[in-house]
């Protein structure tokens, strides 16, 4: 079974996919500044993922093509089709790791940081799971702007998908 935290990851993108279910292409790529556009933001999740999970975390180079949606990479809008793979693929490559975290594991850094004082893994999981929070209420503010009808509504069914356990 993995860690009570992983399974928060996991609940979150699922959150973060039923919060994009729908978009087109089209509104996936309107950009409404000074926000991002909601394909970029998909693929900027994607890119934080690997920058952690993969890179630190495994010490893989991949999907060199998310580095167009980094950090201080200039605005665009990518194709939807594209970022959502790309999110998949990184969420595939991801998993097994954070599978076999351990509650000492969370305590260490990623076996790949090379920075010089690298946090420790439990803080990066904490980092990438309020850095989707942030991001889905970015993607919903920009669905009501965009006009679209009853966006989903936040935090979904966390009392049965994700309720509180303690790691055992």
């Amino acid at each position: 079974m993995a860690l009570a935290l992983v399974d928060q990851l996991r609940f979150t993108r699922a959150e973060w996919q039923r919060g994009l279910e729908g978009v087109s292409d089209a509104d996936a790529r309107r950009r409404i500044e000074p926000m991002n556009a909601l394909s970029w933001m998909i693929g900027h999740l994607a890119w934080h993922e690997r920058l952690v999970w993969a890179e630190r975390g495994l010490g893989l180079a991949v999907e060199p093509g998310l580095d167009a949606v980094a950090n201080g990479a200039p605005a665009s809008a990518p194709p939807l089709e594209a970022m959502w793979t790309a999110w998949a693929r990184i969420v595939a490559i991801s998993d097994p790791l954070l599978d076999g975290l351990t509650p000492d594991g969370l305590e260490q850094p990623l076996a790949f940081d090379r920075r010089r004082h690298p946090p420790v893994a439990g803080t990066e999981l904490l980092h990438v799971i309020y850095h989707y929070w942030g991001h889905i209420g970015e993607a919903s503010a920009v669905r009501q702007m965009l006009g679209h009808e009853r966006p989903p509504e936040f935090v979904g069914d966390i009392d049965h998908l994700a309720p509180y356990r303690a790691d055992r």
